[in-house]
């Protein structure tokens, strides 16, 4: 299985990534291990998707589920053309409050960016709060100008009602780290017993009108 978390920057997948290390079984890696180069766009972000993307179907073979942390929404995911391999997927979104978020931005990085980047960190994470709730959200904002590989077909005729839409919002503003920590382990409980995420098989088309949402 292939767990993501994703959000924009300073959204706390750090502390997240930390905290579900040394789960048994599983493997924690950050999207940007691979390297980012100075000219690094969607495309790339959406090309190196799919590396992961296949790094996770390594460690399927060996019995391993991968936790990634990054940038990459569940649309981006699921278009990646080996992600029907996979034997289940599952995203969660790490969010906080944009007055958080600039003020964890400020202390990370005093003085590094100006007005006009941190509107498009506050904006990347609004985007990604309407993607989580529902696929029809301003799609263009990662399918125009993608990698031309992607299958955005797989979900684009999905509404935000469909049991395959599955993302856990796990909202850090105004809580500590070890109530962080105990949401995401228990996301990563629940999407490896199968209530929170996307089974294999998930490509096969299914009756919305009779199907019903996981529990969260």
């Amino acid at each position: 299985m292939l767990l993501t978390i994703s959000g924009s920057s300073c959204s706390g997948k750090t502390t997240a990534a930390r905290a579900c290390a040394g789960l048994p079984g599983l493997v924690v890696h950050d999207f940007d291990e691979i390297g980012v180069p100075s000219d690094a766009d969607r495309e790339w972000r959406q090309r190196s998707m799919e590396h992961w993307v296949r790094r996770a179907l390594g460690y399927q073979e060996s019995g391993l589920d991968v936790l990634l942390t990054g940038q990459s929404p569940l649309g981006e995911v699921l278009a990646c053309p080996s992600a029907v391999d996979l034997d289940g997927i599952a995203a969660c979104l790490l969010d906080v409050a944009d007055d958080e978020r600039l003020r964890r931005l400020d202390r990370r990085d005093p003085g590094k960016w100006p007005p006009d980047r941190t509107r498009s960190f506050i904006g990347w994470a609004a985007w990604h709060r309407g993607h989580a709730a529902d696929p029809r959200h301003v799609p263009e904002a990662i399918t125009t100008g993608g990698w031309p590989a992607m299958r955005w077909q797989r979900w684009s005729g999905w509404a935000g009602d469909d049991p395959r839409w599955i993302v856990t919002v796990v909202d850090t503003t105004g809580r500590t780290v070890r109530q962080t920590t105990a949401d995401l382990r228990g996301w990563v409980a629940g999407a490896r017993a199968g209530r929170l995420s996307l089974p294999g098989g998930w490509a096969v088309e299914v009756d919305t009108s009779t199907a019903q949402h996981p529990p969260s």
